[in-house]
């Protein structure tokens, strides 16, 4: 079983559609650990009740990104993760995590990429007027939502949706896309492995 790690920065809901396909047997992997840069963040209570080792850590209380994200990979190596699937991480992934994991680590966004990346791109979709947005699945690399995109799912926003109709709608298809797409990274991986 490929054991992968789950990092997040709020309330979890795509860790938990994770966890669900995970038990339900449909995402082959073993969760094994959490990380979280929020101590405060409700995905920690999550986890706890998913029975999911978490690491959690405050970013200010170390010298530097370098520094955390050291600490992180050992934690990561100790638990023998292969892959690292970020479900709301408000953080750029630097150096050191890159380097340990390259083309191992996967982000999911809330817009159909290269439109509309970083922070609140629901709400920069929503502002521009766009009556298409959606969801992309992507390699990580050095910069902010640019990296290779694996998988894209679209979502209509007609006239009368609110800000919060268009949420519900993308995490929708958020909680179905992700554990499809981890599925099918970690069947390629397990088939590259045995060959």
């Amino acid at each position: 079983m490929t054991k992968i790690a789950l990092f997040a920065s709020g309330s979890g809901s795509n860790v938990q559609a994770i966890a669900e396909a995970v038990a339900a047997g449909t995402v082959p992997a073993e969760i094994a650990l959490l990380v979280c840069d929020k101590p405060d963040a409700y995905v920690l209570e999550r986890a706890k009740a998913l029975d999911i080792p978490a690491f959690s850590f405050q970013p200010k209380q170390y010298e530097s990104k370098a520094a955390f994200e050291s600490e992180i990979v050992d934690r990561l190596q100790e638990a023998g993760v292969e892959f690292i699937f970020l479900a709301g991480y408000m953080r750029l992934i630097g150096p050191v995590l890159l380097n340990a994991y390259r083309n191992r680590i996967v982000n999911i966004h809330p817009s159909l990429l290269p439109a509309f990346p970083g922070k609140d791109a629901i709400g920069q979709a929503f502002d521009a007027g766009v009556k298409i947005s959606g969801v992309t699945v992507h390699f990580v690399d050095e910069g902010m939502d640019t990296g290779p995109i694996i998988d894209q799912e679209c979502v209509r926003i007609d006239s009368g949706m609110t800000r919060n109709d268009v949420q519900k709608a993308i995490q929708r298809i958020e909680h179905n896309l992700y554990p499809n797409v981890i599925t099918k990274l970690l069947n390629g991986f397990r088939e590259e492995q045995t060959r």
